[in-house]
């Protein structure tokens, strides 16, 4: 076949501009070839090469003497103790979803799953962040229903249990919906794997499954907004198989066993491309391949088509030549093709060749270490407004009460996390529906927790205070359920960063997740950056999600038990009742003005401590988020079916959003124990109620809390099934 000319618009094409071209000109010499051209663009892309967040990334903590890998490899590793390791990661597939809602949710789940059994792990949970539209915009329902089959119908049969997620709704996100998908898997410390060839002649190993025309040109498509030719993307979409997935997975493990791999990358974003020269550039050396080897599922395939190709349930490997007829029949056990594909080689060069052609040949640490960095320009968010006394509103707490239950955003979700296996395994502790999911680390006393946190409009209010409200929360999410927070991933969604505004959004947010994680003791391990969330220049709220893990160590009790009739209900933490940018204004009045909280991250720190070493005085705990006492007070006791009163009747003290703070419940005499130990740690605590009855009294206000359970029960389905 022909390969086309390089004209201008085929540059454009491929999302490089006029400079990065002429950067290829210098690096290379001369003209590329079109399968040269289609690999720097998808090695160039801000999906690929982080071009215009690098500068920032840098400046996060990334280190801790819990951390074993960092930021680099297919995911973050950090020591639970006895030679154990947990070993997980979050990664957006946005631009997918929005067009091609199964298929993009589910290789999203498929995807991340790799990352973390690459790394010789066992995946143990996932969790999901999404976020869509409002619920009357009409291509809201199919999205929501679409992604959430996709993510079920990818997890459950890959077989991995969902421990929890968030899902929210906003007119921001009409256009790009977030998918974000979070895994984690237990590996031994003397067994996990990394992804940087060594040796000089040592045999580059394809596995999995074939290669086949989905998802060309995905990477590229990811790195770029939407408009209105958004139909004619579908072809960029992959299409899943998670059966095999899971055999991939068995074998994968398998081979690990048989000392065979010298270095292992999953084919993800940029596939044969992104994993070959990721190997190559990690382990400073070259790699040659041999395209008429590579295993295809269709006619006649071009080099350009097998390099940028996206086809899932695929990896690459360096392998010991040794082994290499063990390593085969492995994999040919499982069913899955074994092809070797090419080599390692001294020179710094990345040569493709197709029937004994050469279609690509590049300096290969250029692809990778010379990809262009953008120091983007960016404007500081303007300080909010805060709110005035006249601006605060009041209202009945029970009507307030009312709207957020009977809102998407706060109602529970049940018919989200119902369709997903959440007891797969037989480890799980903790089901979804509160702030963390536990899962038992097999064979030990151990206990991971997992969250998913951040509240957009705080961000977009005040980055730097939203950056850190999103770490303190999975922090506080962590420590309710009496786990220690251990480190954390992030998936930082942002709209165009080519315009300052944005830019500078993405820089408050880095600033104040930085400072968060290195105050609490959380460190970033993983990530991925989600930018050009824009559909015809309308972007979404800034959505930098924090996933974090923590640890329940053998002998100690996780804070799982719920409420019981005669509980005191106790407020850890400071009120001042703020509702800047609350559920409160946004459900109830339509309104998202004020400034978001500020974060005290010594307070979080001194408050989430308290809670976890006086979890044997404490029956259950939640920590206070969106909607503030009133809606934490209401999930409580709804969840253990028993009435509550709470004492205030004022709209910011029910309903503002101060940090640092937790509401727990416990006996009459556990509750002087902790009044006594909160004096001495420095801790504010207040009695605001007590757990009676069946009906929801706050303040002078009540309700039958079975009418409000129904409320809450039932909206979530009603604005989506």
């Amino acid at each position: 076949m022909q390969e086309p000319a390089i004209t201008p618009e085929l540059i454009e094409n491929h999302g490089l501009n006029s400079e990065e071209y002429q950067l290829i000109l210098e690096i290379i010499g001369r003209e590329p070839t079109f399968t040269e051209l289609g690999i720097f663009s998808a090695m160039w892309n801000e999906h690929c090469s982080y071009k215009s967040s690098k500068k920032w990334l840098r400046t996060l903590p990334t280190e801790g003497p819990q951390v074993i890998c960092g930021p680099g490899e297919n995911a973050g590793i950090v020591d639970i103790g006895d030679g154990d390791a947990v070993v997980f990661k979050m990664e957006s597939h946005n631009h997918p979803s929005y067009i091609e809602p199964y298929q993009g949710a589910a290789t999203g789940v498929g995807g991340i799953l790799r990352d973390v059994f690459t790394m010789g792990a066992r995946p143990i949970a996932s969790m999901n962040s999404l976020s869509f539209g409002e619920p009357s915009h009409p291509k809201t329902r199919q999205l929501v229903n679409g992604v959430v089959e996709g993510i079920g119908g990818y997890g459950n049969c890959f077989g991995v249990p969902c421990a929890g997620g968030e899902v929210r709704f906003h007119s921001a996100y009409n256009g790009n919906c977030l998918v974000n998908a979070f895994a984690a898997g237990l590996a031994k410390t003397d067994s996990i794997f990394y992804s940087a060839a060594s040796g000089v002649g040592m045999p580059v190993v394809y596995l999995g499954a074939k290669t086949g025309r989905d998802g060309v040109g995905g990477a590229t498509m990811a790195s770029a907004e939407f408009d209105d030719t958004i139909e004619e993307k579908r072809p960029t979409v992959q299409v899943g198989d998670p059966f095999t997935e899971k055999r991939l997975m068995e074998a994968t493990l398998e081979l690990m066993q048989t000392g065979a791999v010298i270095s292992i990358q999953d084919m993800g974003a940029a596939g044969l491309t992104c994993s070959a020269v990721e190997m190559g550039d990690k382990g400073e050396l070259g790699i040659k391949l041999n395209l008429e080897d590579v295993p295809q599922r269709e006619e006649g395939m071009t080099a350009y088509e097998m390099m940028l190709s996206e086809s899932q349930e695929r990896m690459l490997m360096v392998l010991k030549p040794e082994k290499e007829a063990e390593a085969k029949a492995v994999f040919e056990k499982w069913d899955l093709d074994f092809a070797i594909v090419g080599e390692t080689i001294a020179e710094d060069r990345f040569l493709i060749q197709h029937n004994n052609v050469v279609m690509a040949d590049l300096p290969l640490s250029k692809l990778a270490s010379s990809a262009p960095e953008y120091d983007r320009p960016w404007v500081e968010t303007p300080t909010a407004e805060p709110l005035t006394d006249a601006d605060v509103p009041t209202i009945d707490p029970i009507d307030g009460l009312k709207a957020l239950i009977a809102s998407p955003n706060y109602a529970g979700k049940q018919w989200v996390y119902e369709q997903y296996d959440t007891t797969v395994m037989g480890d799980t502790a903790r089901r979804p529906g509160g702030g963390s999911g536990i899962v038992r680390v097999h064979g030990t006393g151990k206990q991971l927790a997992f969250t998913s946190d951040v509240t957009p409009r705080y961000v977009k209010a005040n980055p730097f205070e939203g950056g850190k409200q999103a770490v303190a929360e999975a922090y506080r999410n962590l420590s309710a359920v009496g786990a220690l927070p251990l480190a954390t991933t992030d998936n930082l969604n942002f709209g165009n960063p080519e315009k300052p505004e944005i830019m500078g959004q993405f820089v408050g947010a880095i600033k104040g997740i930085g400072e968060a994680v290195a105050a609490l003791n959380m460190p970033i391990v993983s990530g991925n950056v989600s930018l050009y969330n824009e559909t015809d220049g309308q972007g979404i709220l800034p959505t930098p999600t924090i996933g974090a893990v923590g640890l329940i160590a053998e002998g100690e009790e996780a804070i799982t038990g719920e409420v019981r009739e005669g509980h005191i209900a106790l407020l850890i933490g400071e009120t001042t009742g703020h509702l800047g940018q609350s559920a409160l204004l946004a459900e109830v009045f339509n309104r998202e003005d004020g400034d978001a909280p500020t974060v005290d991250l010594e307070a979080e720190k001194r408050n989430g401590e308290f809670i976890r070493a006086n979890r044997e005085l404490i029956k259950a705990c939640t920590d206070l988020a969106d909607g503030g006492l009133a809606l934490a007070a209401f999930e409580l006791a709804e969840g253990a079916g028993v009435g509550v009163q709470i004492d205030a009747g004022d709209t910011p003290t029910l309903f503002g959003e101060d940090q640092a703070r937790y509401l727990v419940a416990c006996n009459f005499d556990q509750a002087e124990g902790l009044m006594l130990a909160a004096g001495q740690a420095g801790v504010s605590v207040t009695t605001v109620g007590r757990f009676t009855g069946d009906t929801v009294k706050i303040g002078g206000s009540e309700a039958p809390l079975e009418e409000l359970s129904q409320i809450f029960r039932s909206s979530f389905a009603e604005a989506v099934a």
